[in-house]
């Protein structure tokens, strides 16, 4: 199962990012040793399991050259290089492997992207939402058609409503100009909301490391992988008169589907695949409601780990040098990503979780804690972090409506804390989780970018921020009423750890 920001079974601070950056931006070479050949124990390897590795080197030819041959003679099998951005994608059996490539002159890091063996397709496991019925739907319409011009299902998106989101698109829709990438579990295209401003020149899946634009080979494998059709909707669903409304009802979405079909995780060289895709496809913005799995945090002395982080990031910047703003989840742990620990029990999650302690300015959240990417908490109907969003001063960039179906009931007809959207097979339902902020602030960026087309990605961060609404700190952040806090914000009525420079809002946003 995917670990997607919603946790479908319910979704920097400054010197981390610039410590990332300098991390990442000067990798220390390897060892210089001559280029592996074949061993003893890559012979007795012959019968392991095959892996999936990233091997990041200068990305100049000559190095790739040498390092393809390495590669080759270490047993490994290589699926795609990107010489870009000097990522090469490769599977083995060869236990060795990655040990072996990071002692080849020019490797700058290599390592597995996983702990268990490639599997063969599968199917994922069912996750939990709230599906509408056609009683729900009934009285939706009924009271939706009391507002003119909303859409059938409306009523219900107190989402749109607290970000302004329903005045701004009658101002301004965005710009078809504008496309925003779902990375993801695939998005159904035929859903009639999302239909109208679906991109099919700028999808694909990317599993395995490859892109593949097949037509429909975006679209999610199963009705249970409905993640991305749900964040799809959330950004652009169509105002046609169908169902609901997205934050951007006018601009284009695309779907790049990520997933391992086996098991759901999303590895990193199908995200590495989808950064470069996207921007090698002139999308502007990409939405990111999930973590690179199986390590819920990257740490940086762990070498393949390390890779993993080294590889993603490689092809998150190349993306911005592109022109690609990037959004992403905060994640739905409740923890605090500028604290000094963070207890970590689910890692790996492809194979047995090893409970360990780590320090979130050495070990990464992906791709939420890289350089350049915006980073979103949720909040609820009452504009207050949601119980379970993650959270930490300098790190969480801005908010947005995630949802909050425990403490934060809204005056809709539902009475439904989540968040309304699209699904497969023309449906809909309630879900929550950063993985439904992340879109939302991915909405009104797309919004900001139909209004300003030439803003490169960090303009257009600074403006998001810059119109954002912060409610400060909250004097007490006690949910559940027991007389113990459940998270603490610090900072001010500018910058804090709950809200980052506070709620997007969509209507500044187009006047």
């Amino acid at each position: 199962m995917a670990h997607l920001r919603s946790r479908r079974r319910l979704a920097l601070a400054v010197p981390v990012v610039l410590s990332l950056t300098a991390s990442l931006g000067f990798l220390p070479a390897a060892a210089s040793a001559a280029p592996a050949t074949a061993t003893a124990a890559e012979e007795q390897a012959a019968d392991a399991p095959v892996l999936a590795y990233v091997v990041n080197t200068k990305a100049d030819h000559r190095t790739i050259a040498k390092v393809k041959r390495a590669i080759a003679a270490a047993d490994g099998e290589i699926v795609i290089a990107y010489e870009k951005i000097g990522v090469i994608v490769v599977r083995s059996a060869n236990g060795d492997f990655a040990n072996s490539l990071r002692k080849v002159p020019g490797v700058q890091s290599a390592g597995a992207t996983r702990t268990a063996p490639l599997a063969p397709a599968g199917t994922t496991d069912a996750g939990s939402a709230e599906y509408l019925t056609a009683a729900d739907a009934a009285k939706l319409k009924a009271a939706s058609a009391k507002t003119p011009g909303s859409e059938p299902l409306e009523a219900d998106q107190w989402d749109l409503r607290a970000i302004g989101a329903d005045k701004a698109a009658k101002i301004n829709p965005g710009s078809r100009n504008v496309t925003v990438a779902v990375i993801d579990t695939g998005v159904d295209d035929t859903h009639p909301d999302l239909a109208p401003n679906f991109s099919t020149s700028q999808s694909a899946n990317c599993f395995g490391g490859a892109p593949d634009t097949t037509p429909g080979a975006w679209r999610p494998y199963t009705a249970d992988d409905y993640h991305g059709t749900h964040v799809a909707g959330e950004i652009a669903a169509a105002r046609n008169g169908v169902g609901v409304a997205g934050v951007a009802p006018g601009v284009k979405v695309s779907a790049i589907n990520v997933t391992d079909p086996a098991n759901g995780l999303f590895y990193a060289e199908a995200v590495v695949c989808a950064f470069v895709f996207a921007a090698d496809h002139g999308v502007e913005i990409t939405n990111n409601s999930y973590y690179v799995d199986p390590w819920m945090y990257n740490c940086m002395d762990d070498p393949d780990q390390r890779a993993i982080v080294d590889a993603v990031n490689r092809a998150q910047l190349y993306a911005q040098r592109k022109g690609t703003l990037h959004f992403a989840s905060a994640g739905n742990s409740n923890h605090d990503l500028a604290s000094d620990a963070i207890d970590d029990t689910s890692s790996p999650n492809d194979t047995t979780p090893v409970p360990r302690t780590i320090d979130p300015s050495e070990c990464f959240d992906l791709p939420t804690q890289l350089p350049g990417v915006v980073t979103i908490s949720a909040t609820g109907s009452e504009n207050l972090k949601s119980y379970y969003s993650s959270y930490g001063k300098g790190v969480v960039d801005v908010a947005a409506p995630g949802g909050d179906s425990r403490y934060q009931l809204p005056d809709t007809p539902s009475k439904n804390g989540r968040i309304l959207s699209t699904m497969p097979n023309g449906e809909y339902a309630w879900l929550q989780g950063t993985s439904m902020a992340s879109p939302h602030a991915a909405g009104v960026a797309a919004l900001l970018k139909s209004k300003h087309p030439w803003l490169p990605p960090a303009a257009l961060q600074a403006l998001l921020k810059a119109q954002a609404n912060n409610p400060g700190c909250p004097a007490s952040y006690d949910q559940n009423g027991d007389g113990t806090q459940d998270a603490t914000c610090e900072g001010g009525r500018q910058v804090n750890g709950f809200y980052g420079h506070g709620i997007v809002d969509a209507l500044r946003a187009v006047k």
